[in-house]
């Protein structure tokens, strides 16, 4: 594995995500968020992220427990804070009963984990330095919201689950620019768990899910394009590219 990464570091990340969504699509499809087969199916799958990031290693090199730099210029990263509580904003409601409760709450949290070290802390990294931010930014953003259309195909396919294909988009953007402006890919992975974590225990009404699928689309625009035009980027991330030099970097 390490001899894969250091060679091919972009497909050493799509190999992984192909390992998540083949666990994840015939988990969810047949058992569902809240079963025991869930949580087991994502808990092996963070054992291995865990396993092969400690015999590389990477948890250093990926910033998973740097503290975050650049906090005041971030705003105090409060417009993701805020959007992370979005689930909630019409209520709270129990879906699960039981056990099948705390296998969710667990399935979810374990997806923060998982999704943010695929997406932010493997993809990204490998396209920043093959491709430069631009292109990292951007691929890893839109490839991590069209990476939930596994919940099309685990037989979930309304017209919400479009949306929030749409929704895990903004997202994206938001998880990236936040990880490449404050070096932090720890921050990402707690809020990331929150939100899916609230998903849980959250009411569903319609108005509800248009105005968090609203407000992220636009409050996530916003930050994102304030974070790459006011916030410096941090030394970990400062790579050299072969598309654009460590000047061109420091604008997006």
């Amino acid at each position: 594995m390490k001899k894969l990464y250091e060679k091919s570091p972009v497909l050493f990340a799509v190999l992984f995500i192909v390992l998540y969504c083949a666990v994840t699509i015939p988990i969810r499809g047949e058992y569902g968020d809240g079963s025991i087969q869930s949580l087991l199916g994502l808990a092996a799958v963070a054992a291995v992220i865990a396993i092969v990031s400690s015999l590389i290693p990477l948890w250093k090199r990926l910033g998973v427990a740097a503290k975050a730099q650049h906090v005041r210029l971030c705003l105090y990263f409060l417009p993701m804070i805020i959007l992370a509580t979005g689930n909630i904003w019409d209520g709270f409601e129990r879906n699960y009963a039981g056990a099948a409760l705390w296998y969710a709450i667990g399935s979810m949290a374990l997806v923060g984990f998982v999704e943010e070290m695929l997406f932010r802390g493997f993809l990204f990294r490998a396209l920043l330095k093959k491709d430069g931010p631009r292109t990292a930014i951007i691929v890893s953003a839109v490839t991590f919201g069209i990476g939930h259309i596994v919940n099309l195909l685990a037989g979930m396919a309304t017209v919400k689950n479009l949306l929030t294909v749409v929704f895990a988009i903004a997202w994206g953007f938001v998880f990236t620019m936040v990880y490449y402006k404050s070096g932090s890919l720890l921050l990402c992975i707690l809020v990331h768990a929150v939100v899916d974590v609230l998903s849980v225990v959250a009411a569903e009404s319609d108005w509800g899910s248009w105005l968090y699928i609203g407000a992220t689309v636009v409050i996530g625009a916003a930050y994102s394009l304030y974070l790459a035009k006011r916030v410096e980027t941090p030394a970990i991330h400062r790579v050299e590219s072969r598309k654009e030099s460590a000047s061109d970097m420091q604008k997006v």
